[in-house]
């Protein structure tokens, strides 16, 4: 079978609700993004021969395959295809399995993964929300609650639960909130996420036009003492919005090709995917999935934990990278290196892409071999891709 490799990565700097990238629409968002990528790669767009694209929230601007709307938007040409996964906030990383499965199989050989969020033009849930508004149901079918009596899928409700199965206290998860922001200014003083961004003209709600090419999440001047006035969600709980991933806008994309698509591009790859798994787990603690899939991806890899010189493990809230790094016995200073998603943002279906191009970068600049991506998703699942640099 032949290898799935990595050879060029992109992403947008993630907005803030209503900040900088709340003009564009999503379509554009990711069509620009993917126009960056090909531009980065210096290949010949009619050679990608398909794009897979994570959205979690796939209704108005984002509804009617927005990959293929992205394509069309960013001027690749229309022989271009696209398509459109929904595995909730996993769904660009499951971009990334099915374009690296189909490139393996030798069915195509160059496909670009993808994700996009605009979760200030499409807030979150809207789709299932709307719809239920005005009289088409919920996605809860009788067979669901059945099983489920009386049990909300929360995953608010799952970060607490979370936070208490593994002793995880509120001062604990303010102290990683604020080293998440710490590392994240870190990491864009030094220029180190300069190698993934695509640096995009906006025009801000102010009117004014500008280069977006920074997270606006970041908070420089964070302290313990501003994240712990943060008001709980939850009376009596730990969860707060402080230590929890920020509402974020923001598109991503990986070029990913097999041996043929090396030569025919003329380009050496970044890295090689190593190893894929996907994994289903309870989906009322929801957030805790990423610790088996963890341990079946290593198994089925023949490797241990000591094995992988950096880890993104998706700060979808503060509790959930503390219980992967304590149940798997993970090195703490290998884990998100450049901060997360409580200071960068998490875009939703567009994360799995975008924790891809921040870990094929933050191991080229520590000359770290393998690499290991999580994340959490909607309905108590994770995937995990393993990845060796080159």
């Amino acid at each position: 079978m032949a290898e799935a490799y990595i050879v060029a990565v992109a992403r947008s700097a993630g907005g803030k609700r209503g900040g900088r990238l709340a003009g564009v629409h999503p379509a554009d968002l990711a069509g620009r993004v993917l126009a960056g990528l090909i531009d980065r790669a210096g290949i010949d767009p009619a050679l990608v021969e398909d794009v897979i694209m994570g959205c979690a929230c796939p209704g108005g601007e984002q509804g009617a395959n927005i990959a293929r709307n992205a394509v069309l938007a960013g001027g690749l040409p229309e022989s271009v295809p696209g398509t459109h996964v929904d595995r909730q906030c996993g769904s660009s990383q499951q971009a990334v399995h099915f374009a690296a499965a189909t490139v393996m199989a030798g069915v195509m050989d160059v496909v670009i993964a993808a994700g996009v969020e605009s979760m200030t033009r499409v807030p979150m849930g809207l789709p299932w929300t709307l719809a239920a508004k005005h009289g088409f149901g919920t996605y809860r079918s009788p067979g669901i609650e059945a099983r489920y009596p009386d049990t909300p899928f929360s995953q608010f409700g799952g970060a607490e639960m979370l936070a208490k199965k593994y002793g995880l206290t509120r001062d604990v998860l303010d102290a990683y909130a604020l080293e998440s922001h710490r590392r994240a200014a870190a990491a864009t003083a030094a220029g180190k996420f300069d190698a993934e961004i695509i640096p995009l003209e906006v025009v801000t709600p102010e009117g004014e036009t500008v280069i977006h090419k920074t997270d606006e999440g970041i908070r420089a001047d964070a302290s313990l003492e501003k994240i712990a006035s943060v008001k709980l969600l939850t009376e009596g709980g730990v969860i707060s919005a402080a230590n929890a991933s920020q509402i974020c806008d923001g598109a991503a994309a990986v070029l990913v090709v097999n041996e043929r698509g090396l030569k025919a591009l003329g380009l050496k790859p970044l890295a090689r995917i190593h190893q894929m798994t996907v994994l289903g787990h309870d989906p009322v603690i929801m957030l805790e999935a990423p610790i088996p899939a963890t341990q079946r991806a290593l198994s089925k890899a023949g490797m241990g934990i000591g094995d992988i010189d950096l880890y993104e493990v998706n700060e979808a809230f503060a509790p959930v990278p503390l219980a992967w790094v304590q149940a798997m016995g993970a090195d703490p200073a290998r884990m998100n290196v450049h901060g997360g998603a409580i200071a960068l943002g998490h875009p939703l279906g567009g994360s799995g892409a975008k924790l891809m191009a921040t870990l094929v970068s933050a191991l080229h600049l520590t000359g770290g071999r393998y690499g290991l991506q999580t994340m959490c998703e909607a309905g108590g699942m994770a995937n995990v891709t393993v990845v060796e640099r080159l």
